[in-house]
């Protein structure tokens, strides 16, 4: 199968690329910058003009993972670029579908759990269908709007909305820190919950929808098993052989690094029903086996 990505270098996309070429699909990324990477066998490095993407074998799948990082403080600008970074690029995807002769049979586009807003006591899954109301929410509507037209064409469409993924990049690194400096403890409260999801089922899970025709729409990519914020830390300090003892005021982190702040200080629980019902069979469902695994591998 040929697979063009976005996003094909960042932390998601370069362990799916690892993973596809390896069972002998060709990956085609789509970079503004294709001189800096070095073409390979199975990989191929593309930009966005008109001569290379004419010049594209027929595509079968289509991911797409591009996006500025949600790190970093939330400024007016930041909040703009975290914005059109992902509908720019969903946007020029959809151009480029509509000019090839044969469509792709799928069109995979990433999301994120933020879609359902923040809660301490309901369950989300994706039969739920009325967003939240704050930032990360409205990003995630517009995302999976613009993508939506992939859909219109005809193309078997997935929203992958993602939870934390637990990796040895991400949001991992910087949730281990102050466990590492011995001053783990709970955020606020330790109510808010944390839907999590390691790498390994993360590059799974987007093969699972590639490769199954019954999988359409919105798909959770998420743990079966989320943890409050007081859980996974205490389970993240005894994997680092730390102590959990500090708790954080939410306030205070929110006077440090502002609106972002509502990543570590909110949340919401959210299940994975549609590729539970599908079988699909979780490699790290639990939390403890999923963080003793990131620490075996970390480099």
């Amino acid at each position: 199968m040929n697979i063009l990505i976005t996003g094909g270098t960042g932390f998601v996309g370069s362990h799916l690329t690892k993973e596809l070429t390896a069972k002998d699909h060709h990956v085609y990324i789509l970079t503004r910058s294709p001189d800096k990477h070095n073409d390979t066998e199975r990989v191929s490095h593309i930009g966005y003009d008109d001569q290379e993407i004419s010049n594209l074998p027929p595509i079968q799948g289509v991911v797409n993972l591009a996006g500025d990082s949600l790190f970093g403080y939330w400024t007016r600008k930041k909040k703009e670029t975290l914005l059109s970074s992902r509908i720019n690029t969903t946007q020029k995807l959809i151009d480029m579908i509509q000019k090839m002769d044969r469509k792709p049979d799928v069109f995979i586009s990433g999301s994120a759990v933020g879609f359902y807003g923040t809660s301490e006591d309901l369950i989300y899954t994706e039969r739920t269908t009325e967003p939240g109301k704050d930032f990360l929410a409205k990003v995630a509507v517009d995302w999976e709007k613009a993508a939506s037209q992939a859909e219109q064409m005809g193309i078997r469409t997935i929203y992958t909305r993602f939870g934390v993924i637990l990796g040895n990049e991400g949001a991992l690194p910087y949730m281990k820190l102050p466990v590492k400096l011995f001053a783990g403890g709970k955020i606020g409260n330790g109510q808010q919950w944390l839907s999590w999801v390691h790498i390994y089922d993360v590059v799974q899970l987007i093969q699972f929808c590639l490769f199954n025709d019954h999988i359409s729409g919105p798909v959770n990519v998420t743990a079966p098993h989320p943890k409050r914020n007081k859980d996974f830390t205490k389970i993240l300090a005894d994997a680092l052989n730390r102590p959990y003892w500090l708790p954080t005021p939410a306030p205070l982190i929110r006077t440090i690094i502002g609106e972002m702040s509502m990543l570590i200080t909110k949340g919401q629980f959210v299940l994975p029903k549609k590729v539970l019902d599908s079988n699909y069979q979780f490699t790290y469902p639990n939390l403890r086996a999923a963080l003793e695994e990131t620490e075996r591998t970390k480099a």
